[in-house]
């Protein structure tokens, strides 16, 4: 599966959460997209008090980066949409504004185009294999299998797009293989607990391949993108590069936390996790076409994959939210007595009872989750004329409070006795079935070990270049390569007799500076 992340288009990411765009431009090109409805008033949502407000949020996180924002709601005699989008702060680390035309990722939200395509699959009658949402994966899918028996013969298209298999995350799998499954262990039981577990998507990703033959990608964009005419949306981060409107994801490195939770340290634009030059489209909206009015998602599937399964947040964060349900690709619950439907990270909220819909995305690496949710419920109380509540506060004093009241790690011990096995003989080759191969090399104070093979030699000598500070060399540690998305190396540091401590590391190759000086290049 090559869908992780897509990359959406501001003006085209409204009509996630109401209605797509009509077919403007050329379909080779990614062009932003103006689709609002001249015969509509202009919603007056995004004024200059909620811009203000909204850039006093990134002010308050001290945000390097920016957000984009698009309203839609449907005309008050409920025919055509209104549409503002509007783009804040920074989209790029050389200083380029966002804009409406900016593209971002929308992460987990692209969960919602693998349901949906799951739901069209489930609405085709003339499939040789029809399906259903109850059809247990294990009568349709031949490498379907997972460790726990019951829930390997019993899971359902439903208990696998609500994440009520018994499996948690286990994101750390490289690469991940639908085989591999079987071989992950459990945390809970059949339908027990709501586990939220990215590699039962990329399984119901493989329905079109295994029921059609055509790529989960392919179909996307054929029975999806291209009905709906949306065009300026793609999966691929080469291609959104192109178009010169691509976001650099921006993270805060070096950050002194006891200084300043929201400090800046060294700013670095996140290279893409998985860079590609495939052509590519991808968004969802409600499943009609705006300028047809015809149904491109039938209506049944739309409200199935939004009902709630299962319960994921059984209590209420704050006195204004409920409790939260899952169900295919989105969180359900209500706001302030608005029943909302929510995105993840990337925040797409729908009210359906309002017809309105609102979408904020951030570049910030650190803080973008609650600077989106911040101004979300800003742009919501502002649509539905409810006193204003001060999230960015609310949000702010939680991280602080969260990071002042975190336990002090436990300082290594002076004399710390060693493990039962010498380090050297603890070096080598580990297996598991799930988990795939690594080789741990342990590195000692001089950086050499007769124990080591010739990948660890070589290993360890980059580690000035490739981990400058990250490895202190007093303490004995076991290191490995682990190229898996924002990691490139995993490493088990000794702390006393059998206890190691474990991290995850992430070394980023970044592109030479030359200075010129007098004529000599450095």
């Amino acid at each position: 599966m090559h869908l992780l992340f897509p990359l959406v288009a501001l003006a085209v990411q409204a009509r996630v959460i109401s209605a797509a765009a009509p077919d403007y431009h050329d379909t080779q090109q990614q062009q932003p997209l103006d689709f609002t409805d001249a015969s509509q008033p202009h919603l007056e949502i995004l004024n200059a008090d909620v811009d203000a407000a909204i850039n006093s949020i990134l002010q308050d996180f001290r945000s390097p980066g920016g957000v984009g924002a698009a309203v839609v709601r449907k005309g008050p005699d409920g025919s055509g949409w209104s549409v503002e989008t509007k783009g804040y702060g920074v989209a790029k680390l050389d200083g380029t504004k966002a804009t409406s035309d900016t593209l971002f990722c929308i992460g987990s939200n692209s969960k919602l185009f693998d349901i949906l395509a799951t739901g069209l699959l489930i609405s085709n009658k003339s499939l040789s294999t029809p399906i259903s949402w109850d059809t247990k994966m294990a009568s349709v899918m031949p490498e379907w299998g997972i460790m726990d028996p019951v829930a390997s013969a019993e899971s359902t298209i439903v208990d696998v797009m609500s994440h009520r298999t018994g499996l948690p995350r286990h994101d750390l799998i490289i690469p991940f293989r639908i085989r591999r499954l079987r071989y992950l262990r459990p945390s809970t039981g059949f339908r027990e607990q709501w586990q939220y577990n990215n590699h039962m998507y990329t399984v119901l990703s493989y329905f079109p391949q295994l029921l059609t033959g055509i790529p989960f990608e392919t179909y996307v964009d054929e029975f999806i993108i291209q009905p709906l005419g949306m065009h300026s949306t793609t999966y691929f981060s080469r291609t959104a590069k192109e178009s010169g409107h691509l976001a650099d994801g921006i993270a805060r490195e070096g950050v002194n936390l006891t200084e300043d939770v929201f400090g800046l340290g060294t700013l670095r634009a996140l290279p893409y996790w998985l860079p590609n030059d495939k052509p590519g489209h991808g968004t969802i909206d409600n499943g009609r076409h705006p300028a047809t009015d015809s149904a491109v998602i039938p209506a049944d599937v739309v409200r199935r994959v939004a009902a709630g399964v299962t319960v994921a947040l059984p209590v209420a964060q704050f006195p204004e939210l409920s409790p939260g349900v899952y169900g295919g690709g989105q969180f359900r619950g209500t706001y302030r007595g608005f029943v909302c439907l929510l995105g993840f990270r990337s925040q797409v909220t729908r009210i359906p009872s309002q017809n309105f819909g609102v979408a904020v995305l951030s570049n910030d690496d650190s803080f973008g989750t609650p600077i989106v949710e911040a101004i979300k419920f800003l742009i919501i109380d502002e649509a539905m004329k409810l006193n204003p509540v001060d999230w960015s506060a609310r949000f702010k004093s939680g991280i602080t409070a969260s990071f002042k009241g975190r336990t002090i790690p436990t300082p290594r011990p002076i004399n710390a006795t060693a493990p039962l096995h010498p380090f050297d003989k603890l070096a080598g080759r580990y297996q598991n079935l799930g988990y795939g191969t690594i080789e741990l090399c342990f590195v000692t104070s001089d950086r050499k070990s007769a124990a080591n093979s010739a990948a660890c030699a070589r290993l360890i000598e980059e580690i000035p270049t490739t981990l400058p500070d990250a490895i202190d060399p007093s303490v004995p540690i076991l290191l490995a390569k682990y190229p898996f998305l924002r990691l490139t190396h995993i490493s088990l540091a000794h702390f006393e007799h059998n206890v190691f401590n474990f991290s995850g590391l992430n070394s980023v190759v970044r592109p030479c500076r030359f200075v010129v000086f007098g004529g000599l290049q450095f």
